[in-house]
């Protein structure tokens, strides 16, 4: 191994011989962009998560920004979201013209707090009886994001108590959070709109894609037109509206649907490797891991670590960069996004408790490919760490 290559990977995708049984049928029926395998996989997610109906986009990022479009979300509008997410989710609210307003964490779930909700709400906001709106800005705040982050469920029901008090529409990113459930739901089907991603590093992909779900025949249709280019006419080329070249195609389907086969090996896959992390680095000072709580379901998109650099010896960083030197990939958590220089100005409620967690939480090799042995060459290559610096 050449110094710094790197051997085993965080996230991969685990193909099979379906997928190319379901190209091959692309190929022969001559339907790359249109075809049947769409709406078998619009069907199949819809269905899994509890949705009557699925749209399939190019992309999460474009399910999410179609999303805001069907829900009404506009311009000078205010919508809440966690600060600890992929940039993705910030973006697609500017997209339509509207505001994030960041919402600091859960220390224990890592996911948005309820708790901070509340504390805008009762400081930064007035309500009048029909919408509330931001005393600061003078923008109404019409929504709330709710990201699944990593794998792991926000507190929906307190999320959604809070949104039916104000009038906020709920839409879920459950785009890393495929298969997770929470008081028996999956997730991106609790909500009446929820959006998925299928990009390469995801649970299934399709290499590439997302999908918007709901049971609401009329939000499904809407979202249709507008991800087809927003077009009025079966033959002639009239638009009324503003529309996307957001749609799925065929090939995409047709790889989405045939990883949706093995979707419960999938699960089953991260499931075991989240509890061979726990089960071997349990004793391991100044390492733990994010416990699954009674009533929730965790796919473990990807298993992480939170590192305490006073008992481990180690930060999360130093960590990282030694394991890149054995070959072995890690990553850390995103840049908390009010910190981010792209969404510079916007409003946000706490952060420290992201800060801190960006700060010390490590993800690790996670793919569902990921033999036993090279897992135990990554648990080794920890303990080894620690035992060095116990030394």
């Amino acid at each position: 191994m050449l110094a710094g290559e790197i051997e085993i990977q965080v996230y991969g995708p685990s193909l099979g011989a379906q997928e190319l049984t379901n190209l091959q049928q692309c190929i022969a029926e001559n339907a790359l962009i249109h075809g049947r395998f769409v709406a078998r996989f619009e069907q199949e997610i819809a269905g899994f998560v509890g949705h009557d109906f699925g749209v399939g986009t190019n992309s999460g990022t474009a399910a999410l920004h179609t999303a805001f479009r069907i829900a009404g979300i506009g311009r000078d509008e205010e919508v809440l979201v966690t600060t600890l997410t992929f940039i993705a989710p910030a973006n697609a609210i500017t997209y339509v013209g509207a505001h994030p307003v960041f919402i600091d964490v859960e220390p224990e779930t890592w996911q948005m707090d309820p708790r901070a909700i509340e504390r805008f709400i009762a400081q930064s906001c007035a309500w009048n009886g029909a919408r509330l709106v931001n005393r600061g800005t003078g923008r109404p705040v019409t929504a709330i994001l709710v990201v699944h982050f990593l794998g792991m469920p926000a507190d929906l029901d307190a999320i959604m108590d809070i949104a039916g008090r104000y009038n906020l529409t709920v839409i879920e990113d459950a785009a890393q959070a495929l298969g997770t459930e929470i008081g028996g739901r999956r997730v991106g089907g609790i909500a009446p709109i929820g959006c998925f991603s299928f990009h390469g590093n995801k649970l299934i992909t399709a290499g590439g894609g997302g999908m918007i779900v709901t049971s609401d025949r009329r939000l499904a249709d809407k979202a249709r037109y507008l991800v087809n280019q927003a077009k009025d006419d079966p033959i002639e080329t009239l638009h009324h509206e503003i529309g996307y070249n957001y749609r799925m195609t065929n090939l995409h389907g047709a790889i989405g649907s045939a990883q949706f086969t093995r979707i419960g090996e999938h699960i089953a896959a991260k499931r075991a490797i989240a509890r061979r992390y726990a089960e071997g680095l349990a004793d391991v000072p100044g390492l733990d891991m994010v416990a699954e709580p009674a009533g929730g379901f965790y796919t473990f998109w990807l298993s992480s670590i939170i590192v305490d650099e006073t008992r481990f010896g180690s930060t999360a960083r130093e960590l990282l960069a030694r394991l890149a030197r054995k070959g072995i990939e890690s990553i850390p958590l995103y840049q908390p996004l009010h910190l981010s220089k792209a969404h510079a100005g916007a409003q946000h409620v706490g952060g420290a408790v992201a800060e801190a967690l960006t700060a010390r939480v490590l993800s690790l090799p996670s793919s569902v490919g990921l033999s036993a042995a090279d897992q135990d060459r990554v648990i080794d290559a920890i303990r080894s760490e620690a035992a060095a610096k116990a030394a």
